[in-house]
């Protein structure tokens, strides 16, 4: 009997499954992917990924990346999708286009695929996992996104991104970790060994307390552990002193593609930021008195 196969999954089979896969400028975009070679596309033509995983690009590596571009130029090609003539929207490769323009390049290599807003998601989801410069939130974020957005159990995560379900699952428990403890693992301050640790302790002010002293006072993983066991059953009290931190708040999926669309609309790169309660602001740029009164135009259509 012939195992049936959801249809975003043979869309990853075929997308992900076969580099050479992309699109001449010239062919009309469709369900078929045309076999072929790379092609040299002007920067300009390129826009970022709506659905980028990734928050934060060290500055300071991305200058060194774009040194080296401009010494060897792009050794691996970026990956896009076809939106319209002369359009293209980024699916993988974020650093190496902002490196390449810090560098002044005016065309990158880059294949070209075929993907819808959901498929764009997870490959840009699994590109960023499979990565070894991700610290441990970035990776956790992408798993629960994955799992969320892309409805997948914590099985067919694993299966889709290479890892053992045991991983993917540890990985999503550091997200029940306070936000400060998660913005202080994702910024080296602790390691993932501290936070595991740290997950074991029921008492949230407990928690922030033990991290700041981790902090402050450099124990290791064993440490904490003796920590964490000596006060299960009682209150642990912080004798160091640290400021609040806090992490990021990702837009979900249907927001990100409502920003997609009113940026395909107007042809622009628009950003939309939220706090946790909801409040935030959205962000239209234009470029002279014109083409702000095409904006309020389309605003009170």
């Amino acid at each position: 009997m012939t195992k049936k196969r959801g249809s975003l999954g043979r869309g990853l089979s075929a997308i992900l499954g076969n580099n050479t896969i992309d699109i001449p400028a010239d062919v009309k975009i469709d369900n078929t992917a045309i076999t072929g070679k790379t092609h040299e596309i002007a920067i300009a033509e390129i826009a970022t990924n709506p659905f980028q995983p990734r928050t934060e690009f060290d500055q300071e590596k991305l200058h060194e990346l774009s040194l080296s571009i401009e010494q060897l130029g792009i050794i691996q090609p970026i990956t896009v999708r076809k939106l319209k003539e002369n359009k293209y929207q980024l699916i993988s490769g974020e650093r190496r286009f902002r490196a390449s323009k810090l560098a002044g390049l005016t065309k990158l290599p880059a294949y070209v695929r075929v993907a819808n807003d959901q498929e764009m998601l997870e490959m840009a989801l699994v590109e960023n996992i499979q990565r070894e410069n991700l610290n441990p939130i970035e990776v956790a974020l992408s798993y629960q996104r994955l799992i969320e957005e892309v409805k997948l159990t914590q099985e067919q995560c694993s299966e889709r991104v290479g890892k053992n379900r045991t991983t993917v699952t540890n990985f999503l428990r550091l997200l029940k970790l306070p936000s400060e403890i998660q913005k202080g693992l994702s910024t080296g301050d602790i390691s993932t060994g501290h936070a595991r640790a740290l997950i074991s302790v029921k008492n949230t002010e407990n928690q922030l307390n033990i991290f700041h002293d981790t902090i402050a006072n450099g124990y290791s993983v064993r440490e904490v552990e003796q920590i964490v066991k000596d006060f299960a059953d009682t209150n642990y009290k912080r004798t160091s002193k640290t400021k609040t931190i806090s992490t990021p708040n990702p837009l979900p999926f249907s927001q990100q593609k409502m920003v997609h669309d009113l940026s395909k609309t107007l042809d622009k790169e628009i950003e939309l930021k939220r706090n946790k309660k909801g409040k935030g602001k959205l962000i239209i740029p234009f470029t002279n008195d014109e083409d702000l009164a095409k904006i309020f135009e389309f605003i009170n259509k």
